[in-house]
């Protein structure tokens, strides 16, 4: 019987992974995987191209798991063959510097000699650097470096991988090699991962004879160091450089381009809802912007922490955020952006390969308006974010017709909503200038201490009026209050509430209420 399938082996296997986010690494290409093949007519070129890439990120997955049951079982064997270690390793170094680039991370190669002759399997190799570099990648900060060392002595290789990242606590770091561990064991995870790479890499490092350690110090930040110790020996039958050079690497899920790159793809359209998109994850981003094309337009952000800063910055109408990305997670960039005066209006979709009651009433906990779990299809997203719209539509037309100046004003609820208390804020503000003809746009920035363009973009959101109507409406409304308080005429009611032109007013004020200033004389 396969050795995944055996009984005494589901406990073991099978089990972890469906506790653990192994499933993230799973659902997030299928969710391009089958999104593409849907708009395949659309863009036959770029589907094929994401749909290749993912199902070789998923095939590199599955291969990883079936290495570790085949090593656990005995079943995997070296295949050694002679040559020079060291422009292989180089060779592998830079086949992952495009990884490197997009994460904005130096790569750095120190060798101590140019050449070491030694029996190695090229795959079995190839696949310990790269888990180790792309680790190191993932964990590291931008503009920080990884550093990959080689070393000859005393008839040993030693292979030295250094990040610059947060560290492993050291209370953990005894676990790191076991199948399916994480060191971050969140439901959200600041870095991606499946639990199986250090083990795979464990494993093959003893099949071929060595050792692999950890050291990482006690404080944070200053990193993680992981040595590999390879004995040097020189029995297989020599290979050529020409065949060594020749290898096919397999294709890493990794995002190549970078954020301006892909940015390119997501033009802005002014006349259509702004989307701010935050995902890490570029085919993901790409498949998304393929389906609202025509529809939003969009704006990517490649993290959590990126896209607080985009949404503070462009006050976008709708977001959809991953949960699962590096530096803030899906969970804080709602719970941040929710309780910011300047966004917390702003519908916010959730997207996650954790499908469970659990995490989605999480996301709903920390004020996200709904949760799309990966895969899903195009269609449910579309209605997903149209019902989202469409009850922006109607606070919109709620706020827009509300009086919050009248001798009869409407009652306070209860607990006030963060819209009712912000434009409240704004009314009050508009009212203590209301004598102020020169009182506008920027002035009103300046006190409600929000810039011009995310007060405008804020306060549309809310009442679909520009900065001006909305201080316009303030000051009709306290017009129409003197009309039915005061013995005031039109004119000098006019000049109180910041009009210079008399007649302006009446003609504006018919407008705003459907009858002319007189009629509302008591």
């Amino acid at each position: 019987m396969p050795y995944l399938v055996r009984k005494n082996m589901l406990p073991q296997l099978l089990i972890p992974v469906l506790k653990l986010n192994i499933t993230h690494e799973f659902r997030t290409p299928l969710t391009v995987i089958s999104g593409m093949t849907d708009i395949m007519e659309r863009h036959p070129e770029k589907a094929k191209e994401l749909i290749r890439r993912n199902s070789k990120g998923l095939l590199r997955l599955v291969n990883q798991m079936l290495d570790l049951a085949k090593l656990e079982s005995g079943h995997l064997k070296l295949e050694l063959k002679q040559g020079d270690v060291v422009p292989y390793i180089h060779y592998l170094l830079e086949s992952i510097q495009s990884f490197a680039e997009s994460k904005s991370i130096y790569l750095q190669f120190h060798k101590e000699t140019d050449q070491i002759l030694m029996d190695f399997d090229k795959e079995k190799l190839e696949s310990i650097i790269l888990n180790l570099l792309s680790n190191a990648i993932k964990f590291s900060k931008q503009f920080e470096q990884v550093h990959l060392t080689l070393k000859e002595e005393n008839d040993n290789l030693f292979i030295i991988v250094k990040d610059n990242g947060k560290g492993i606590p050291a209370n953990k770091q005894t676990f790191i090699f076991d199948r399916f561990y994480q060191v971050d064991d969140s439901q959200t995870r600041h870095g991606e991962g499946t639990g199986v790479g250090l083990t795979l890499t464990k494993n093959l490092v003893e099949l071929m004879g060595g050792a692999i350690k950890v050291q990482s110090p006690t404080e944070e930040g200053e990193g993680t160091e992981f040595t590999v110790t390879l004995p040097i020996h020189r029995n297989a039958p020599f290979e050529t450089p020409e065949k060594t050079a020749s290898l096919n690497l397999p294709v890493l899920p990794i995002e190549k381009e970078t954020q301006s790159e892909i940015q390119d793809t997501l033009s802005p359209k002014e006349e259509l809802p702004l989307l701010l998109l935050i995902e890490d994850n570029r085919d993901v981003a790409i498949y998304i912007e393929a389906c609202l094309k025509n529809r939003y337009s969009v704006e990517w952000s490649i993290n959590g922490a990126i896209g607080i800063e985009k949404a503070l910055e462009i006050i976008p109408d709708i977001i959809i955020s991953d949960v699962m990305m590096p530096e803030k997670d899906g969970f804080e960039v709602c719970q941040t952006l929710k309780n910011e005066e300047r966004t917390s209006h702003i519908p916010i979709v959730l997207l996650t390969a954790k499908a469970d009651v659990e995490s989605k009433l999480e996301g709903l906990s920390v004020g996200a308006d709904a949760y799309l779990s990966k895969p899903f299809l195009k269609e449910e997203l579309y209605i997903r974010l149209e019902k989202l719209v469409a009850l922006r539509k109607k606070l919109q037309a709620l706020y827009g017709g509300k009086e919050f100046l009248s001798i009869t004003p409407e009652p306070k609820p209860i607990t006030p909503s963060a819209e009712d208390i912000f434009l409240g804020k704004a009314a009050n503000f508009i009212q203590e200038n209301l004598d102020d003809a020169e009182f506008g746009n920027k002035e009103f920035s300046r006190q409600m201490t929000i810039s011009e363009s995310q007060l405008n973009r804020k306060v549309k959101a809310l009442t679909g009026k520009t900065l001006s109507l909305f201080i316009r409406s303030i000051r009709l409304q306290k017009a129409k209050v003197l009309l039915q308080t005061t013995d005031l005429n039109v004119s000098e009611i006019a000049y109180d509430v910041g009009f210079t032109n008399p007649a302006y007013f009446s003609h504006t004020f018919s407008k705003e209420f459907g009858a002319a200033p007189s009629s509302f004389r008591n």
